[in-house]
């Protein structure tokens, strides 16, 4: 039996492959069950668990974050935003070369690993990396008649990993033989994901971190925000009473003037009033949507690069320029989350079937744009009849196209042959002979023009001259008879020779 290696040089064990590794627990160190970071949280604190992320110990940052989506809109919203840009790309497979069976056979069942209704999944789950720097989904692995398949892609909660001491860079999984350090991942049981959108440890690269002081910052604003709300949106209750009050009579009007703004009812004695003082804001309100506002902006820019379609007060047209996430920064994610399955899951699965290759089947992710695609099959539809010779496997790339099955219908585009040289020739000289031949019937026809218009000219002339006014010329000119019988036949002879050069050239 042949021994497999993953990339780094590290053996495979076959019989390990359809262990479950980190699965959760109620009472170990995989436990998903963490308190909440968030209840309370100040700007001293954000700084302390910020500085421990940094330092390696990574649980209350990635409880942090995962608290950040669930309770802040705007970033939820346009973390989704860009996460949904990515796993909904349409996945296509370019093939290795089909010098033989074996190719082929590996080109069709990696489009089929591909097309499983559960990758779309994983592709979801593990762009949960771009805000906490990492993602990680374990291949839970089933053999049938020798053929290993993924049975399921199963998101790992981040908590349960940590980075190497040494690099920062290396993910283990915490296990109960070694809490403090964790585990060796094994090799190829885990598809880890870790995007670079920025250098250095991965960490310190999520989105997350770049949003969590706006987070608390927005989170103290609309505190004020609403303490300033129950101040200046209801107006101000003044009780009056008079002299003759009793003791009594004023703490019913204290309970009525405190109660009222709550109840909208009150009773108190005929000798008392209420009276309800409007209080200007002074535009104090803009101070706090505005700091809101501009939070928001800031973590659109950080997260899509862009404002305009994350925020209003921005026309169509800007917004079509800077559409959802920005086209260079989709890209990126797309080549990255690319390598990731090259590496993770496609390598593994045609090494467990097929054994290793000199080449293997690339997964991408293209990201189309209409107008770039459209001048794209325009040049090409131009330039192969000159003898440009292009990749199918790159058009179709391009196009966002997977190859089509082998016993699978494809459409077709029936050419209509071009003419051998010798008939171009051929037809070329013929038109030059009907030309010709054509300028003859012209010429006849135009050698006795005076006597075929005289008898049509001659009465219209004879009326010019004998009429002593516009008027006249005109009502005589009405009346008058023009012979055109030689006009005629005339142009009879000429249309009979056209045609009949017409019929003998076919």
């Amino acid at each position: 039996m042949v021994t497999l290696y993953d990339a780094s040089g590290r053996p495979i064990e076959k019989k390990e492959l359809k262990k479950t590794v980190a699965a959760p627990s109620l009472t170990g160190v995989r436990n998903v069950w963490q308190d909440s970071v968030t209840g309370g949280l100040t700007p001293a604190k954000l700084a302390s668990i910020i500085r421990s992320a940094q330092d390696g110990d990574i649980l209350e940052y990635l409880t942090l974050a995962e608290e950040m989506e669930e309770k802040e809109l705007h970033y939820r919203s346009v973390l989704s935003t860009r996460k949904l840009a990515l796993a909904g790309l349409e996945p296509t497979i370019e093939s290795v070369t089909e010098d033989d069976k074996k190719a082929v056979e590996i080109n069709d069942a990696v489009r089929e690993l591909v097309e499983a209704p559960s990758f779309y999944t994983l592709l979801f789950d593990l762009s949960d990396a771009l805000a906490k720097g990492f993602s990680v989904a374990e291949i839970n692995w089933q053999t049938d008649a020798d053929r290993w398949t993924p049975k399921s892609y199963v998101w790992r909660d981040p908590r349960f990993f940590r980075f190497d001491d040494e690099s920062g860079s290396t993910l283990r999984v915490l296990d109960e033989r070694d809490p403090q350090h964790g585990l060796e991942l094994p090799p190829y049981k885990f598809i880890v994901f870790k995007p670079r959108l920025k250098s250095g440890i991965p960490i310190r690269g999520g989105l997350a971190m770049l949003a969590a002081w706006a987070f608390i910052f927005k989170s103290y604003t609309l505190k004020d925000w609403m303490a300033f709300l129950e101040v200046f949106g209801m107006p101000v209750r003044l009780g009056k009473y008079g002299p003759s009050a009793s003791e009594a009579d004023i703490q019913t009007l204290i309970s009525a003037v405190a109660n009222i703004g709550t109840d909208a009812a009150a009773v108190v004695p005929e000798s008392m009033m209420m009276e309800f003082i409007e209080i200007a804001s002074k535009g104090g309100e803009k101070v706090f949507e505005g700091k809101a506002r501009f939070l928001d902006e800031q973590v659109s820019k950080g997260v899509l690069g862009q404002t305009m379609t994350a925020d209003s007060g921005s026309s169509e047209a800007q917004s079509r320029v800077h559409n959802e996430v920005r086209k260079d920064i989709l890209t990126a994610d797309a080549r990255q989350l690319e390598a990731c399955i090259n590496e993770c899951l496609i390598r593994p699965y045609v090494d467990l079937n097929y054994g290793p290759q000199e080449h293997y089947p690339r997964f991408r992710l293209p990201v189309l744009d209409e107008e770039d695609v459209s001048a794209l099959v325009q040049n090409i539809a131009t330039l192969l009849p000159a003898g440009l010779r292009v990749s199918q496997a790159e058009i179709r790339s391009k196009l966002g196209l997977r190859e089509p099955k082998e016993d699978e219908p494809v459409l077709t585009l029936t050419s209509v042959p071009a003419p051998e040289p010798e008939k171009k020739a051929a037809n070329r000289a013929m038109n030059r002979e009907q030309a010709d031949e054509l300028a003859r019937i012209r010429d006849d026809a135009l050698e006795d023009w005076e006597q075929v218009m005289d008898p049509m000219l001659d009465p219209v002339e004879a009326i010019l001259k004998d009429s002593s006014s516009y008027e006249e010329a005109l009502a005589l000119l009405e009346a008058a008879e023009m012979d055109s019988s030689e006009l005629m036949r005339s142009l009879a002879k000429a249309t009979c020779k056209a045609r009949g050069l017409g019929d003998v050239n076919g």
